[in-house]
Protein backbone atom coordinates (compact mmCIF):
# COMPACT_ATOMS: atom_id res chain seq x y z
CA UNK A 1 0.00 0.00 0.00
CA UNK A 2 1.04 3.91 -0.47
CA UNK A 3 -0.63 4.83 2.31
CA UNK A 4 -1.50 3.43 5.58
CA UNK A 5 -4.76 4.50 6.64
CA UNK A 6 -4.68 4.57 10.20
CA UNK A 7 -7.56 5.46 12.66
CA UNK A 8 -6.57 6.81 16.17
CA UNK A 9 -8.77 6.00 19.38
CA UNK A 10 -8.26 8.25 22.60
CA UNK A 11 -8.19 11.91 21.71
CA UNK A 12 -6.71 13.22 24.50
CA UNK A 13 -3.09 15.20 24.53
CA UNK A 14 -0.71 11.96 23.49
CA UNK A 15 -3.30 11.14 20.81
CA UNK A 16 -3.41 14.61 18.72
CA UNK A 17 0.20 14.94 19.54
CA UNK A 18 0.45 11.53 17.53
CA UNK A 19 -2.38 12.56 14.68
CA UNK A 20 0.05 15.71 14.37
CA UNK A 21 3.24 13.53 13.85
CA UNK A 22 2.16 10.97 11.74
CA UNK A 23 0.09 13.52 9.78
CA UNK A 24 2.82 16.51 9.55
CA UNK A 25 6.21 15.36 10.19
CA UNK A 26 6.63 11.41 9.04
CA UNK A 27 6.10 9.56 6.04
CA UNK A 28 3.98 6.68 4.76
CA UNK A 29 1.24 6.85 7.17
CA UNK A 30 -1.70 9.29 7.69
CA UNK A 31 -4.58 9.56 10.35
CA UNK A 32 -7.72 9.59 8.45
CA UNK A 33 -10.35 8.88 11.67
CA UNK A 34 -10.68 9.24 15.23
CA UNK A 35 -13.03 8.56 17.75
CA UNK A 36 -12.88 8.42 21.65
CA UNK A 37 -14.76 7.10 24.54
CA UNK A 38 -16.09 10.01 24.85
CA UNK A 39 -17.63 10.28 21.34
CA UNK A 40 -18.62 14.12 21.52
CA UNK A 41 -15.23 14.65 22.58
CA UNK A 42 -13.66 12.67 19.55
CA UNK A 43 -16.20 14.02 16.81
CA UNK A 44 -14.57 17.64 17.91
CA UNK A 45 -11.19 16.26 17.35
CA UNK A 46 -11.94 14.82 13.94
CA UNK A 47 -13.46 18.19 13.07
CA UNK A 48 -10.21 20.09 14.46
CA UNK A 49 -7.94 17.80 11.96
CA UNK A 50 -10.24 17.09 9.15
CA UNK A 51 -10.18 14.09 9.38
CA UNK A 52 -13.59 11.54 9.80
CA UNK A 53 -15.05 11.24 13.19
CA UNK A 54 -16.74 7.66 14.68
CA UNK A 55 -19.06 8.51 17.85
CA UNK A 56 -18.16 4.69 18.37
CA UNK A 57 -14.64 3.59 18.40
CA UNK A 58 -15.57 0.01 17.94
CA UNK A 59 -17.17 1.07 14.55
CA UNK A 60 -14.27 2.93 13.14
CA UNK A 61 -11.70 -0.02 14.11
CA UNK A 62 -13.98 -2.18 11.79
CA UNK A 63 -14.21 -0.22 8.92
CA UNK A 64 -12.67 -1.32 6.29
CA UNK A 65 -11.27 1.74 5.10
CA UNK A 66 -8.94 1.54 7.99
CA UNK A 67 -6.22 -0.55 7.54
CA UNK A 68 -4.03 0.14 11.56
CA UNK A 69 -5.05 1.41 14.50
CA UNK A 70 -3.54 3.81 17.09
CA UNK A 71 -4.63 3.31 20.98
CA UNK A 72 -4.00 6.24 23.34
CA UNK A 73 -6.59 6.11 25.13
CA UNK A 74 -6.53 5.75 29.42
CA UNK A 75 -5.50 2.90 30.57
CA UNK A 76 -8.39 1.29 31.35
CA UNK A 77 -9.69 0.85 28.01
CA UNK A 78 -6.56 -0.22 26.13
CA UNK A 79 -7.73 -4.16 26.35
CA UNK A 80 -10.91 -3.77 25.09
CA UNK A 81 -9.88 -1.80 21.82
CA UNK A 82 -6.54 -4.03 21.25
CA UNK A 83 -8.59 -6.89 21.11
CA UNK A 84 -10.80 -5.42 19.14
CA UNK A 85 -8.11 -4.45 16.54
CA UNK A 86 -6.98 -8.24 16.66
CA UNK A 87 -10.22 -9.35 15.83
CA UNK A 88 -10.95 -6.72 12.53
CA UNK A 89 -6.80 -8.37 11.79
CA UNK A 90 -5.16 -5.01 11.78
CA UNK A 91 -2.24 -3.99 13.20
CA UNK A 92 -2.41 -1.76 16.57
CA UNK A 93 -0.47 0.42 18.38
CA UNK A 94 -0.99 0.45 21.73
CA UNK A 95 0.33 3.62 24.23
CA UNK A 96 1.89 1.76 27.22
CA UNK A 97 0.82 0.09 29.05
CA UNK A 98 -0.70 -2.85 27.43
CA UNK A 99 -2.96 -3.26 29.89
CA UNK A 100 -3.28 -2.19 33.32
CA UNK A 101 -3.05 -5.66 34.91
CA UNK A 102 -0.87 -8.41 33.52
CA UNK A 103 -3.96 -10.52 33.66
CA UNK A 104 -5.73 -8.21 30.86
CA UNK A 105 -2.43 -8.40 28.74
CA UNK A 106 -2.31 -12.30 29.12
CA UNK A 107 -5.54 -12.09 27.32
CA UNK A 108 -4.40 -10.15 24.81
CA UNK A 109 -1.46 -12.23 24.17
CA UNK A 110 -3.47 -15.11 23.91
CA UNK A 111 -5.83 -13.20 21.41
CA UNK A 112 -3.19 -12.74 19.07
CA UNK A 113 -1.65 -16.47 19.63
CA UNK A 114 -5.33 -17.40 18.41
CA UNK A 115 -5.38 -14.89 15.87
CA UNK A 116 -2.36 -16.41 13.91
CA UNK A 117 -0.14 -13.74 13.86
CA UNK A 118 1.72 -10.56 15.15
CA UNK A 119 -0.15 -7.47 15.71
CA UNK A 120 0.25 -5.42 18.28
CA UNK A 121 2.96 -3.25 19.41
CA UNK A 122 3.42 -1.52 22.52
CA UNK A 123 4.59 2.00 22.86
CA UNK A 124 7.55 2.20 24.93
CA UNK A 125 9.73 4.97 22.99
CA UNK A 126 12.97 4.73 24.71
CA UNK A 127 13.79 1.22 22.73
CA UNK A 128 14.06 4.23 20.07
CA UNK A 129 16.37 6.74 21.85
CA UNK A 130 19.73 6.84 20.79
CA UNK A 131 21.00 6.61 23.91
CA UNK A 132 19.88 3.62 25.39
CA UNK A 133 20.53 2.43 21.52
CA UNK A 134 24.38 2.96 22.10
CA UNK A 135 24.31 1.94 25.79
CA UNK A 136 22.73 -1.31 24.25
CA UNK A 137 25.07 -1.92 21.41
CA UNK A 138 27.61 -1.07 24.24
CA UNK A 139 26.84 -4.03 26.29
CA UNK A 140 25.82 -6.34 23.24
CA UNK A 141 29.12 -5.90 21.74
CA UNK A 142 30.80 -7.39 24.89
CA UNK A 143 33.84 -6.14 24.66
CA UNK A 144 33.39 -4.33 28.03
CA UNK A 145 32.60 -7.74 29.90
CA UNK A 146 29.42 -8.23 31.36
CA UNK A 147 27.08 -5.41 32.96
CA UNK A 148 26.67 -6.42 36.39
CA UNK A 149 25.29 -2.95 38.29
CA UNK A 150 23.09 -0.52 36.64
CA UNK A 151 22.38 3.06 38.22
CA UNK A 152 19.21 5.03 36.61
CA UNK A 153 17.29 8.09 37.56
CA UNK A 154 13.76 9.00 36.43
CA UNK A 155 12.93 13.20 37.66
CA UNK A 156 10.00 15.40 36.76
CA UNK A 157 10.00 18.54 37.63
CA UNK A 158 6.25 18.17 39.18
CA UNK A 159 3.85 15.87 38.59
CA UNK A 160 -0.30 16.02 38.26
CA UNK A 161 -2.32 16.84 42.26
CA UNK A 162 -3.87 13.57 41.58
CA UNK A 163 -0.30 11.50 41.28
CA UNK A 164 -0.21 9.10 44.56
CA UNK A 165 2.53 6.19 45.29
CA UNK A 166 1.51 3.60 43.17
CA UNK A 167 2.52 5.90 39.87
CA UNK A 168 6.13 6.13 40.85
CA UNK A 169 6.68 2.74 39.85
CA UNK A 170 3.76 2.36 37.61
CA UNK A 171 3.30 5.59 35.73
CA UNK A 172 7.05 6.84 35.52
CA UNK A 173 9.74 3.62 36.44
CA UNK A 174 7.76 1.48 34.36
CA UNK A 175 9.82 2.73 31.31
CA UNK A 176 12.81 1.42 33.20
CA UNK A 177 11.15 -1.79 33.52
CA UNK A 178 10.92 -2.61 30.28
CA UNK A 179 14.17 -0.50 28.58
CA UNK A 180 16.47 -2.11 31.26
CA UNK A 181 15.00 -5.55 30.52
CA UNK A 182 15.73 -5.05 26.98
CA UNK A 183 19.06 -3.37 27.12
CA UNK A 184 20.15 -6.28 29.13
CA UNK A 185 18.38 -8.84 27.42
CA UNK A 186 16.98 -11.03 30.07
CA UNK A 187 13.33 -10.89 32.60
CA UNK A 188 13.64 -9.55 36.01
CA UNK A 189 14.18 -12.23 39.57
CA UNK A 190 13.16 -9.77 42.00
CA UNK A 191 11.84 -6.21 43.01
CA UNK A 192 11.86 -4.07 45.62
CA UNK A 193 10.86 -0.43 46.06
CA UNK A 194 12.09 1.56 49.27
CA UNK A 195 11.45 4.87 50.71
CA UNK A 196 13.77 7.78 51.21
CA UNK A 197 13.38 11.16 53.15
CA UNK A 198 10.72 12.81 51.31
CA UNK A 199 10.52 16.06 50.10
CA UNK A 200 8.39 18.88 50.76
CA UNK A 201 7.78 20.24 47.31
CA UNK A 202 4.66 17.40 47.00
CA UNK A 203 1.82 16.57 49.27
CA UNK A 204 2.46 15.73 52.84
CA UNK A 205 1.61 12.18 52.38
CA UNK A 206 3.39 11.54 49.38
CA UNK A 207 6.34 9.20 48.93
CA UNK A 208 8.94 11.35 47.03
CA UNK A 209 11.86 10.02 46.07
CA UNK A 210 11.35 6.38 45.85
CA UNK A 211 13.81 3.89 45.27
CA UNK A 212 12.89 1.16 42.92
CA UNK A 213 15.69 -2.02 42.96
CA UNK A 214 15.28 -5.05 40.55
CA UNK A 215 17.37 -8.12 40.26
CA UNK A 216 17.50 -9.95 36.87
CA UNK A 217 18.39 -13.67 36.82
CA UNK A 218 21.61 -13.74 35.79
CA UNK A 219 21.88 -11.58 38.88
CA UNK A 220 22.51 -8.03 37.71
CA UNK A 221 21.38 -5.22 40.52
CA UNK A 222 19.64 -2.29 39.25
CA UNK A 223 18.41 0.81 41.53
CA UNK A 224 16.38 3.41 39.69
CA UNK A 225 15.64 6.32 41.49
CA UNK A 226 11.87 8.29 40.97
CA UNK A 227 11.68 11.77 42.09
CA UNK A 228 8.94 13.54 40.98
CA UNK A 229 8.43 16.81 42.26
CA UNK A 230 11.98 18.48 42.54
CA UNK A 231 10.77 21.24 40.55
CA UNK A 232 13.90 21.34 38.33
CA UNK A 233 13.65 19.52 35.26
CA UNK A 234 13.37 16.32 33.19
CA UNK A 235 16.44 13.98 33.61
CA UNK A 236 17.19 10.61 32.80
CA UNK A 237 20.01 9.14 33.94
CA UNK A 238 21.72 5.23 33.00
CA UNK A 239 24.67 4.36 34.05
CA UNK A 240 26.00 0.61 33.66
CA UNK A 241 28.94 -0.60 35.58
CA UNK A 242 30.65 -3.71 33.48
CA UNK A 243 34.01 -5.82 34.04
CA UNK A 244 35.85 -3.42 32.73
CA UNK A 245 34.27 -0.24 31.84
CA UNK A 246 31.41 2.28 33.47
CA UNK A 247 29.15 3.55 30.17
CA UNK A 248 27.15 6.46 30.54
CA UNK A 249 23.90 7.44 28.71
CA UNK A 250 25.30 10.22 26.71
CA UNK A 251 23.50 13.87 27.59
CA UNK A 252 20.96 15.31 25.78
CA UNK A 253 21.89 18.02 23.49
CA UNK A 254 20.85 21.17 25.42
CA UNK A 255 21.63 24.67 24.20
CA UNK A 256 23.97 27.25 26.04
CA UNK A 257 22.27 30.32 27.12
CA UNK A 258 23.73 33.54 28.20
CA UNK A 259 21.38 35.22 30.51
CA UNK A 260 21.12 37.21 33.24
CA UNK A 261 25.11 37.59 34.18
CA UNK A 262 25.13 33.68 33.86
CA UNK A 263 25.61 30.95 31.14
CA UNK A 264 24.41 27.70 31.39
CA UNK A 265 21.58 25.28 29.97
CA UNK A 266 18.28 25.00 29.28
CA UNK A 267 16.90 21.73 30.55
CA UNK A 268 14.03 19.67 29.40
CA UNK A 269 10.95 20.06 31.53
CA UNK A 270 9.11 16.84 30.49
CA UNK A 271 9.26 13.65 28.06
CA UNK A 272 7.78 15.34 25.09
CA UNK A 273 11.10 17.41 24.64
CA UNK A 274 13.37 15.00 25.40
CA UNK A 275 11.97 11.97 24.02
CA UNK A 276 10.79 13.89 20.55
CA UNK A 277 13.22 12.27 18.23
CA UNK A 278 12.48 8.75 19.66
CA UNK A 279 8.94 8.98 19.66
CA UNK A 280 9.45 10.04 15.95
CA UNK A 281 11.22 6.99 15.25
CA UNK A 282 9.09 4.59 17.59
CA UNK A 283 5.97 5.83 15.39
CA UNK A 284 8.03 5.80 11.60
CA UNK A 285 8.80 2.33 12.33
CA UNK A 286 5.45 1.10 13.27
CA UNK A 287 4.26 2.50 10.24
CA UNK A 288 6.53 0.80 7.77
CA UNK A 289 6.55 -2.61 9.62
CA UNK A 290 2.41 -2.16 9.43
CA UNK A 291 2.83 -1.57 5.30
CA UNK A 292 5.09 -4.52 5.07
CA UNK A 293 3.11 -6.86 7.13
CA UNK A 294 4.99 -7.31 10.24
CA UNK A 295 5.65 -6.21 14.19
CA UNK A 296 9.15 -4.55 14.32
CA UNK A 297 9.26 -3.32 18.07
CA UNK A 298 7.69 -4.13 21.71
CA UNK A 299 5.24 -7.07 21.55
CA UNK A 300 2.51 -8.16 23.45
CA UNK A 301 4.41 -10.25 25.51
CA UNK A 302 6.67 -7.42 25.95
CA UNK A 303 3.86 -5.37 27.19
CA UNK A 304 2.46 -8.83 29.58
CA UNK A 305 6.33 -9.17 31.05
CA UNK A 306 6.37 -5.33 31.96
CA UNK A 307 3.20 -5.33 33.85
CA UNK A 308 4.00 -8.35 35.83
CA UNK A 309 7.28 -6.93 36.88
CA UNK A 310 5.22 -3.35 37.84
CA UNK A 311 2.99 -5.59 39.74
CA UNK A 312 5.45 -6.81 42.02
CA UNK A 313 7.16 -3.45 42.55
CA UNK A 314 4.22 -2.51 43.33
CA UNK A 315 3.64 -5.47 45.65
CA UNK A 316 7.14 -4.77 47.33
CA UNK A 317 6.59 -1.12 47.80
CA UNK A 318 3.22 -1.76 49.57
CA UNK A 319 4.59 -4.52 51.62
CA UNK A 320 8.17 -3.25 51.86
CA UNK A 321 9.40 -6.29 51.38
CA UNK A 322 11.54 -8.09 48.20
CA UNK A 323 9.10 -9.52 46.10
CA UNK A 324 9.98 -12.48 43.23
CA UNK A 325 8.80 -11.88 39.89
CA UNK A 326 6.77 -14.85 38.30
CA UNK A 327 6.52 -14.83 34.80
CA UNK A 328 4.46 -17.37 32.89
CA UNK A 329 6.77 -19.24 30.17
CA UNK A 330 7.49 -17.35 26.75
CA UNK A 331 5.55 -18.94 24.19
CA UNK A 332 6.85 -20.42 21.37
CA UNK A 333 4.69 -17.70 19.08
CA UNK A 334 6.86 -15.02 20.80
CA UNK A 335 10.22 -16.21 20.27
CA UNK A 336 10.33 -16.47 16.48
Amino acid sequence: MSELRIGLVGTGGIGRTHIERINNTLQGGKVVACADPVGAFGLSVAEKYGIKGFENPIDMINDPEIDAVMCTTADPYHEEYVLASIAAGKYVFCEKPLAPKADACKRIVEAEMKAGKKLVQVGFMRRYDEGYKQLKAAVDSGKYGEALLLHCAHRNPSVPADWDNSMAVENSMVHEIDVLRWLLGEDYATAEVRYGKSTNNGPKDLHDPQIMILTTKSGVRIDVESFVNNKNDYDIKCEIVCDGAVLNMPKPNYISVNANATTGQAMYTDCFQRFADAYNAEIQTWINASKAGYVDGPTAWDGYCCQVAAAAASKARETQTIVPVEYDEMPDFYKK
